[in-house]
């Protein structure tokens, strides 16, 4: 099955990534110390417990390089699986093989990483009714891969781009005036999707009668949440919001909002532990 994402180029960011790798001459070494009909078996493996991410993408690295490359794929993105699992088990020409290695496993190992953390969070607030958010804080031309990666580990992605939703935050209160200006022109400016971030609770009344569709409660603590969702009273979906970390995540959870945010899946998740072992034939 072909790998797809929306906004997402599989082939140019194989070549792209490949071309980085190489700089236009090869990989000098495999070259120099391989037999040019050397074959090689690998298996690809996690020396963690993860949640898997990447796979399909790491498969395109060792297919461009090697089209008649033998893959058995042995877990799926998005599966849980255990401290020394097989993931992938690769045989073919050993120069391609050895050249596509690393930016085969840096894809395996961020993406996996992100996943894995993203999980982490979910688990913590299993129950509790709100549904974890990623954020635009990713890595620049990674964004659609990262955003795929905390999907894998179970959250949702919140906006993909400036374009896909409206999001006043306090710069542009400060230049429109007030929060209420604010919302009023990016109504008049005919956005369906109107995010408004907020915090105090004041501002949640302007936001909501200037046509607010959304409220990000930015950097409150639990109890001044459930204030705040009182006193929206279902009109809109909450956010929480700023400086959310593993241990406290299930007390803002359990305040009532709809949705938590985490900047730090794909801002800070370390890569997971997956390498790649090879042998001769």
């Amino acid at each position: 099955m072909t790998f797809t994402l929306d906004r997402f180029d599989l082939d140019a960011f194989v070549a792209a990534t490949l071309a980085e790798d190489l700089g236009g001459v090869g990989d000098i070494t495999s070259a120099a110390v391989i037999p040019a009909d050397a074959v090689f078996r690998g298996v690809m493996d996690s020396r963690d417990a993860i949640v898997v991410a990447g796979l399909p993408i790491a498969e395109a690295f060792f297919r461009t390089l090697d089209p008649q490359v033998e893959i058995e794929r042995l877990a799926e993105d998005g599966d849980r699986v255990a401290a020394g699992s097989d993931l992938l088990r690769l045989r073919g020409r050993a120069r391609a093989m050895l050249t596509a290695e690393r930016s085969a496993l840096n894809t395996v190992q961020h993406l996996s990483g992100i996943a894995t953390m993203t999980r982490s969070y979910v688990d913590a607030i299993a129950g509790s009714g709100a549904t974890l958010l990623d954020t635009r804080k990713t890595l620049p031309g990674l964004r659609v891969l990262e955003k795929y990666a905390t999907r894998m580990g179970g959250a949702t992605n919140h906006r993909m781009g400036l374009w896909d939703a409206a999001m006043i935050k306090d710069n542009h209160v400060a230049v429109a005036g007030s929060v209420g200006e604010a919302v009023r022109r990016a109504v008049d400016a005919g956005i369906a999707s109107i995010i408004v971030e907020v915090d105090r609770i004041d501002q949640i009344a302007p936001a909501l009668e200037a046509g607010a569709t959304h409220l990000l409660l930015d950097n409150m603590g639990p109890d001044t949440l459930r204030e705040a969702v009182a006193l929206v009273g279902g009109r809109v979906p909450t956010e929480a919001s700023g400086g959310v970390r593993l241990d406290t995540i299930r007390a803002i959870a359990e305040s009532g909002v709809t949705y938590v945010s985490v900047g730090r899946l794909t801002q800070s998740a370390p890569a997971a532990d997956v390498g790649l072992d090879f042998a001769a034939i």
